[in-house]
This record gives C-alpha cells, structure tokens and sequence, in this order.
C-alpha cells in the first residue's frame, strides 16, 4: 500500500458540502448495521471534512427502520429502500442520485475492508484519477480471512469468465465493495447503470473505462465474514447474463461523456 497518505482527503473544488457521501448497501443487516455504523462514524468523526453515509437498506428485518430512528438525532444519515429484495446495484444507484457529496463512495455493511484503508485510496484522486477501487488481488492487498476454497475457486472462473465477455483486462478484481469516485463522475456513471445485481460493479467499470475515466486499482484489506447471499447456481446464472447484457449494451449504445466543470458551487 502507498505510504503517502493523508486523512484529510484530496481537496474538494468549490468546497462542496459534504466532502463525502459514503452509500452503504444492506440487505437484512439488522444484526450488524448498528456495528456498523458505529465503526464508519467513528472514523468519519475524526477526519477534518463534513460527511453524509446513506443507507440503502431493502430487506424486511428492521434494518432500515434501526437507521431512520437513528437518523432523526444524526442528520448525516439518511436511509431509504424497500422491504422487498432489489438489487444491490439498484440500492447504491438510487442512494447515488440522492448523494450530495464532492466524492462519492461505497462499502459493504458488514465491514469486509476496513473504512480507515480509505486513507490509502485518496492520494490517488490528487495524482488525477476519477475512480479509486479497493482491490484484494494486487501484490499489497491483505486478504485476513479469506473465502472458503470453493469460493475462492469460484471467483477465479468468474474472473477468467468476466474478462473475455466484457473486457477490462487492466482490473484485477472488480467485485471488492470498496469504490470511491469524483462526486459528478459518479452521478454520470449511475446514472447510465442499469444492472440491479451484483454486477453492476462491472457495468460500471465498463462504462467508466468506455467513457474514458480514468481508473485506479489500489491494495485493501480484506476479510470474508462467511455471510455470502448469493446462490450458487440460480446466482451465479443471473451474473452470466447480466455480464452479456453489458457486452451487449456495448455494441448498441454510444457513449459520449457529458462535459462536466471540476469547479463546483457550494
């Protein structure tokens, strides 16, 4: 991991508020979301920038009402999803379009990287790029509990899958839940995502890179907590035809980058 890091986050143009808006994406989280928010806020206390988390919450064990009741004495938090299950990339493109921050990001609800090893992605922003990505398959990346061996085998074949359907070769992995981006390249990116499941990391991967974005794989920590959702077979049949709906996406739109100031009002 680079070495030179700060806490302070690269500097935001017009000094927009907040500095951060960090999407959490939960599904039936009621056991671990108060955990959860606890870690995330107390390091956000300690940085020098304002902050928003959004929860987006779907599933129909109190999670999302646990976060509203803790909303109404915290204003930086905001909730919103549905009892029923849609879609992790559904949830964080809805909490994007409501994201009020310079940069936008995302992590999981359960913890799996570690919110501080966001000082090792912000550097990267001030050297240019406009999508930081945690990685658990770079030479400094620190995977503590890793996946069981069938898992493990997996994400190897989805990799080799991925990668000659959609493309993206330069991307190590694309499934870490740990991405950060300039806050108008992520209102863009989401809102041309139209994939609500797990593979809506790579549609926007992809589109980021068609659309000319420049993107940074960088080392995190990594630790699986043995909580997978997703179904093996019927799952992982959905992921194979979402990645060929986005390779079919790329022979039927055309992508031109809408022009965006980087001096932003207040």
């Amino acid at each position: 991991m680079t070495s030179a890091h700060s806490t302070h986050g690269p500097e935001c143009p017009g000094q927009r508020v907040p500095h951060l808006s960090l999407v959490v994406p939960a599904y039936n989280e009621r056991a671990a979301i108060g955990r959860s928010l606890d870690g995330l806020q107390a390091y956000l206390d300690r940085q020098p920038y304002a902050y928003e988390i959004l929860v987006s919450a779907d599933g129909d064990d109190g999670t999302r009402e646990y976060v509203r009741d803790r909303a109404r004495e915290d204003p930086r938090l905001r909730v919103m999803g549905e009892p029923s299950r849609r879609g992790k990339g559904r949830g964080i493109r809805e909490a994007v379009a409501v994201a009020e921050g310079c940069f936008i990001g995302f992590t999981d609800a359960d913890d799996k990287t570690p919110i501080d090893d966001l000082d090792t992605l912000w550097p990267w922003f001030t050297q240019g790029y406009d999508v930081v990505i945690g990685s658990r398959g770079l030479a400094g990346s620190r995977v503590e509990v890793p996946q069981p061996i069938y898992r493990r085998l997996g994400s190897q074949c989805f990799g080799l899958v991925m990668h000659a359907i959609v493309g993206l070769p330069s991307i190590v992995d694309t499934q870490c839940g740990f991405k950060f981006f300039r806050g108008d390249v992520a209102r863009e990116l989401f809102s041309r995502q139209r994939i609500d499941g797990y593979m809506f990391d790579v549609e926007v991967l992809w589109l980021a890179e068609r659309l000319g974005y420049r993107i940074k794989e960088a080392p995190v920590r990594w630790r699986d907590d043995g909580d997978s959702r997703l179904d093996l077979v019927a799952g992982n049949w959905r992921n194979a035809l979402d990645l060929l709906r986005i390779r079919l996406a790329g022979t039927e739109r055309r992508l031109t980058r809408v022009p965006v100031a980087r001096s932003l009002d207040p």
